[in-house]
């Protein structure tokens, strides 16, 4: 499973390498759909909006601005809360110790310090590595075929795949990832349909070593921007905007990842196979077979994670 990704968070640089459109809509429905509540993006895609350049850029920074003053309003609630369960602690601890007293005071401990550094990205305007990695559940830009052209789209790294509901997305949450071998049978509804392209730097898998799980973090050799082969779907709402949720298909894992002990590895197609895989023919699976088995094949150094 690719349990995480740093990824092209900036928009701008598909408009770039790959000649690409904004989905204008669908970044303003991301922002004015959550408002306020809490929306997993990754701050480097955010950032791409800083420096606004049309009238419709500038709409997104303002959202993305009015967001990101709710945000800082419900992080200093939640820092006052804290402060005062840990000094609730503490006084506690004075008179009598108790497992109780105790494990409340290191809970709100841990809950300040990571609260304290949100505040502190939030207002951040330089950017970190980090900032353009994603998680299941986080938003990610992802290039797909729309009406004859390249476009760009804000979708969610866990897809909802046709049909489901919210509950039973809950009940199967590993769709972040789309194992080859069921291509034809759980993503029947998407392969050979909807197909899209993540660009990917490196990725990050959970690993048990020695009885101990590590964050192992994997860089292709050479260095380069991998063109993830992924599946993707838009559920209709009633009341409010279309969700777009994506997933990376997966696939054996070259024998560097598997000797690090895991067991699946991203497919990350090659340039010339870029046009053909976003506008796949549903009555030619084969074709999309053979571009998933005639991948890029970098060598995968691999480090524990940071």
């Amino acid at each position: 499973m690719c349990y995480s990704a740093q990824i092209e968070a900036d928009y701008r640089k598909y408009v770039k390498m790959f000649g690409a459109a904004m989905s204008l809509r669908e970044f303003a429905e991301l922002y004015w759909e959550h408002g306020g509540r809490d929306l997993k993006a990754p701050m480097a895609m955010e950032a791409a909006f800083s420096a606004p350049q049309t009238d419709d850029e500038r709409r997104i920074q303002a959202l993305i601005a009015e967001n990101n003053t709710l945000r800082t309003t419900k992080l200093e609630q939640e820092l006052f809360r804290q402060r005062a369960r840990l000094a609730d602690a503490e006084r506690s601890l004075e008179t009598k110790t108790t497992k109780a007293a105790a494990e409340s005071k290191r809970i709100a401990t841990e809950k300040i310090d990571a609260t304290v550094r949100r505040l502190a990205d939030l207002k951040r305007t330089s950017l970190k590595d980090a900032d353009s990695r994603i998680y299941p559940g986080w938003y990610a830009p992802i290039m797909i075929i729309q009406d004859g052209r390249r476009v760009v789209v804000p979708m969610r790294y866990r897809c909802r795949l046709p049909g489901w509901t919210e509950q039973m997305e809950k009940e199967k949450p590993g769709t972040y990832n789309a194992r080859r071998g069921n291509l034809r049978r759980v993503w029947g509804k998407l392969f050979g349909h909807h197909h899209g392209i993540m660009v990917v730097n490196r990725f990050y898998e959970n690993v048990e070593q020695n009885g101990k799980n590590l964050v192992l973090q994997f860089d292709p050799s050479p260095p380069q921007q991998m063109l993830v082969a992924c599946l993707w779907s838009r559920t209709t709402i009633p009341g409010e905007p279309d969700l777009w949720s994506f997933a990376a298909i997966t696939d054996e894992p070259p024998p560097e990842i598997a000797a690090a002990g895991h067991d699946r590895c991203i497919i990350p197609i090659k340039p010339e196979n870029l046009d053909a895989w976003l506008n796949p023919n549903p009555s030619d699976l084969a074709a999309q077979d053979t571009i998933l088995d005639d991948r890029e094949r970098p060598y995968y150094e691999h480090r524990i994670a940071a």
